[in-house]
């Protein structure tokens, strides 16, 4: 463990080292391996480090056949020299407040309600919990909040310590360790007791507040979304800025801001229903008058840029209206043509036939049943020359009837 630095110190942005080797995998990445490095690699469900190495960007780390692969956006040039390497410290930092802030929530879970926490992920801009339950109450969610935000308060330390196997049994561990050879333990005294190789900061104090977004069920578990450290400042600035622009453009206090966007949802919902009645009644209007001016209880019409459910919802009225009526429908929408084949139930020629023969024509593809059909492909002909079209097919079919 000797050379990985961020063991031994955590806050350590800055360091020299040796290039042991530097290749490209499999993929033609560039990667460096030195003899020591305070580049976190990705695992234990924290991120990697980023950061410089020689000026050169750092772009993922990663620990792979027992080595810790730097991988950069560029060789380097000189691999003989001392390089230096510099951390992305804000990255870093929030990375410890996040982590240690997840030791705090999941040992908080676990003490007010005794549900355990079976993974962790953090996330760039949340952190999650899966906790081994299948509900979560309000008001639990707040119990467990103050006790966290309560040990952060006290700024209690967080202990790291390396342990044998055998020595475990001395420590009252919230979750059995994976690992058996290297145990690294995270300790917040009189709290947690927690294997795990992460990056922690020195007190719980500089983990600074917890705040939990939201929770949801996946499968037979809770998801808790949470935020720590600079996060919830962040957070904070980011729903204060959606609630101070929403208070100007709904006129409405901070306090009556749930009141006025209710409001505002009740009159939308009855616009929608107005809007919906108004459609209805110039649809029956367009249908009628489409109605008054058929021949041979036939109506065709072509029309511009109308979509196969506005011309479905107008043939379905007028054969509502007339069952005694065909309807042939076409839109000229750009580079393809929508059609609609429509019957009222007192005929009996079939649609779907009907369409099936004229589809080809257009090589498009289309569907439906005896009685209404409809279908759409490329504008090889115009919107009329279809109408034609189908009323060739019609006559075709007539005698069969």
């Amino acid at each position: 463990m000797e050379n990985k630095l961020y063991y031994q110190d955590a806050y350590l942005t800055k360091f020299t080292a040796k290039v042991e080797k530097q290749e490209k995998d499999p993929s033609g990445k560039w990667y460096v391996v030195l003899n020591q490095t305070a580049f976190y690699p990705t695992g234990g469900g924290q991120p990697n480090d980023l950061g410089t190495i020689e000026n050169t960007k750092v772009v993922n780390v990663e620990e792979i056949e027992g080595e810790i692969r730097h991988y950069l956006e560029g060789s380097l040039t000189d691999t003989n020299i001392e390089i230096s390497g510099v951390l992305d410290w804000q990255r870093r930092f929030d990375h410890m407040q996040q982590h240690a802030g997840q030791h705090i929530l999941s040992a908080a879970f676990e003490q007010v309600l005794d549900y355990k926490t079976v993974s962790f992920h953090l996330g760039e801009e949340i952190v999650t919990i899966d906790l081994a339950t299948e509900a979560l109450s309000e008001q639990a969610v707040k119990q467990v909040e103050e006790l966290a935000n309560q040990i952060i308060l006290e700024n209690r330390p967080i202990e790291t310590k390396w342990v044998t196997e055998e020595e475990l049994s001395h420590y009252s561990l919230r979750k059995e360790t994976k690992v058996k050879d290297n145990i690294r333990l995270v300790i917040i005294p009189d709290f947690d007791y927690n294997g795990c190789g992460g990056t922690h900061p020195k007190a719980t104090g500089e983990v600074r507040a917890i705040k939990i977004l939201d929770w949801e069920r996946q499968r037979k578990n809770i998801r808790v979304q949470f935020v720590c450290g600079e996060r919830v400042l962040t957070q904070f600035g980011q729903k204060q800025k959606v609630l101070l622009e929403l208070t100007k453009q709904l006129n409405a206090p901070e306090s009556g801001m749930i009141h006025a966007v209710s409001r505002l949802i009740e009159q939308g919902k009855t616009l929608e229903k107005e809007l919906e009645h108004n459609q209805q009644q110039l649809l029956k209007l367009e249908a009628r008058d489409l109605l008054a001016k058929q021949e041979n209880k036939l109506v065709s019409e072509v029309f511009q840029n109308r979509t196969i459910q506005a011309l479905q919802k107008l043939a379905r009225t007028i054969i509502a209206e007339d069952e005694q009526t065909l309807v042939f429908f076409v839109s000229e929408n750009e580079n393809r043509l929508q059609l609609v084949c429509a019957r009222g139930q007192a005929r009996s020629e079939n649609m779907k036939s009907l369409l099936s023969a004229a589809l080809p024509l257009i090589n498009g593809k289309g569907g439906g049943n005896d009685a209404f059909a409809q279908g759409g492909g490329e504008a090889l002909m115009t919107g009329r020359e279809m109408i034609e079209q189908l009323l060739e097919l019609e006559l075709k079919e007539t005698p069969s009837k």
